[in-house]
């Protein structure tokens, strides 16, 4: 099968999508379909206002079309709503294309919390984006029913995985150059230092030992004034971040209104419990759907949650984070796709014989 993907977020880009995206492809690749990417560095760009690291393309629409054209891809998937998603979106609907789309990020909360644009405004937007997909990719049930609730249809269940091969086992926090000086315990926050994020309840949390951020963002050097016993470690490669994962006590991810939060799979999968928020994301990573909470604590006072996340058994965290694999999530993306020139019925149960075309290698 020959995919084209259309996707504003890419490397050298260093976020959750990103990371989500690049594994996706890979898997993809491995399982034996051609994919084609359509991203940002094929263009010429612009900086996204506010978020240092995000580059835009400028009036994509031609160029993305000829790609696309010349690509003739047996199935399209936009992955977010920038500059190039909207161009990849306004050419399928030119030429009759069926494809899909993905809700990756919460952006009218962010859009909110920026530039105080009102939530309806923003999820308006999004709606009218995503109207046109034949089937819109969702992580999490919470945010499914959520966008249920707000007026999307077409949304399908696609859950994502972690590299436990990268992200391996330590028994105990392991030795590191770096943190090994360090007051303990170490808490750790992975991500960008952006408004979404909520990383001052991380900073301002009252808690022994020594706070670690990797990650940089547009209130980077705001709190690095404001928090000055913070260990700042900027943007790593994924190697090293992998090792600065397994030297942690705890992984604190302070987020409200994250769609995922693939940053908590990581540390799990290194060992290093989590300590989060009851909200959407944490709760599809750590809960079971049985009302069980593995591989860390969830609790409204992030405070208490990183205290009982302490003595959380890193084999357990371990364990949890084996429960998301690539394979199986790709295998789901696979399933979701829509024949470009045809699609699914609204019923997917009713038309199994796309699913088995698109799911065979060609």
């Amino acid at each position: 099968m020959k995919i084209a993907l259309v996707t504003d977020a890419w490397q050298p880009q260093v976020n959750g999508v990103v990371t989500t995206l690049v594994e996706l492809v890979r898997e993809i690749r491995a399982a034996g379909h051609e994919v084609s990417v359509i991203e940002p560095g094929q263009f010429r760009t612009r900086p996204c206002p506010g978020y240092k690291g995000i580059d835009l393309a400028i009036r994509p629409g031609k160029q993305v079309a000829r790609m696309l054209d010349e690509i003739a891809p047996d199935a399209i998937h936009v992955a977010t709503e920038g500059p190039l998603g909207w161009a990849a979106r306004g050419h399928c609907r030119k030429r009759g294309w069926q494809f899909t789309t993905a809700f990756h990020t919460r952006f009218p909360e962010i859009l909110h919390a920026a530039a105080k644009i009102p939530l309806s405004w923003g999820y308006a937007l999004f709606r009218h984006f995503h109207s046109a997909s034949s089937g819109v990719m969702v992580p999490t049930q919470g945010v499914l029913r959520m966008l249920e609730q707000r007026g999307f249809r077409n949304l399908r269940s696609w859950t994502h995985g972690v590299d436990t091969n990268l992200f391996s086992f330590s028994e105990r926090p392991a030795a590191h150059d770096e943190l090994d000086a360090l007051t303990r315990p170490v808490s750790l926050f992975v991500g960008r230092v952006s408004y979404e994020k909520n990383i001052e309840a991380f900073l301002s949390m009252d808690f022994p030992g020594t706070k670690v951020v990797c990650g940089v963002g547009p209130l980077e050097a705001s709190f690095k004034q404001r928090f000055t016993d913070v260990r700042w470690m900027g943007v790593l490669p994924r190697e090293k971040l992998a090792k600065v994962y397994a030297a942690a006590d705890v992984f604190v991810f302070p987020s409200r209104s994250e769609t995922f939060g693939l940053v908590m799979l990581e540390a799990m999968a290194c060992g290093t419990p989590v300590a989060a928020y009851p909200v959407d994301g944490p709760l599809e990573v750590l809960g079971d759907g049985s009302g069980r909470v593995l591989g860390g604590v969830l609790h409204e006072d992030l405070q208490a949650a990183s205290f009982a996340a302490l003595g959380v058994s890193r084999h357990e965290a371990r364990a949890r984070a084996l429960d998301f694999s690539w394979q199986q999530a790709t295998q789901v993306f696979i399933g979701h796709l829509v024949d470009a020139r045809g699609g699914l019925s609204q019923n997917r149960h009713t038309d199994d014989r796309v699913v088995t075309s698109l799911s065979s290698s060609r």
